[in-house]
């Protein structure tokens, strides 16, 4: 088995979770690729890492919001890999749901993927995480604490993935840092939720007057995860300086 530290990664297949692995494997550490839909996506950026250094990518998938499936895909990324040193708990469903619409498809989706799946991936984890003195960085959001009016129920999976990074820093010290990444605008949703006069309006907002990119994020996750020893129990904004003041 290697010396390599090992690190799943959740929605790691597309965009900021794809940055965040390519990252974390360009810094040394070996890449389990979690995805839920984005198989294609997902081999390609395997293939690529595994070109790069081989035996350094694995891939595996799995709906995070169903009963079970966080445990089977720690479970899974150990008999792959051997052994686990980080998590990164990216994956994220993001959509509006103004109030008097919310339904609990809604509900299931939206707590299921930014607070279920992160918490029971974390138990599951835990374990080996404790035995390496590993870390965990949860994707966060500036809307946690500053809400964004239309999506409540995000909003509030979101603060609740706050409170939890800060539980688990205390629940798994010391031998496990856990800490959170609140990213601003950065990869606008494809679908179209936002027009480009919003866009333009929050960009406008922004102390830096400039989106994000996923390099941003990328590299404050691997900060945290291989750079930041003794930082614990954390929420780093990376927003061009958007929440400052809003």
């Amino acid at each position: 088995m290697s010396n390599r530290p090992v690190i799943l990664v959740t929605g790691a297949a597309r965009r900021v979770g794809a940055e965040i692995a390519r990252q974390l494997h360009a810094a040394g550490a070996s890449v389990v690729l979690h995805y839920r839909r984005s198989a294609t996506a997902a081999q390609a950026l395997a293939d690529e890492l595994a070109a790069a250094r081989p035996d350094s990518a694995w891939l595996v998938a799995g709906d995070l919001a169903a009963d079970g499936v966080p445990e089977a895909v720690v479970a899974h990324a150990l008999a792959q890999a051997g052994r686990l040193d980080g998590l990164v708990n990216n994956a994220s469903s993001f959509f509006p749901t103004p109030l008097g619409q919310i339904d609990s498809a809604a509900w299931l989706d939206l707590i299921g993927s930014n607070l279920k799946g992160p918490l029971f991936l974390s138990q599951a984890a835990a374990p080996q995480l404790r035995a390496r003195r590993g870390a965990i960085v949860n994707i966060v959001d500036i809307h946690a604490e500053r809400p964004l009016r239309h999506y409540p129920l995000y909003c509030a999976a979101k603060a609740g993935l706050l409170g939890l990074t800060r539980a688990l820093a205390l629940e798994l010290a010391p031998q496990v840092r856990v800490n959170g990444v609140s990213p601003g605008p950065v990869e606008w949703p494809e679908d179209g939720q936002f027009a480009p006069a919003e866009r333009a309006e929050i960009v406008r907002h922004t102390l830096l007057e400039r989106e994000g990119t996923p390099a941003d994020i990328a590299g404050m996750v691997r900060f945290l995860l291989l750079e930041a020893p003794y930082v614990t129990g954390q929420i780093i904004a990376v927003d061009g300086g958007r929440s400052a003041h809003l």
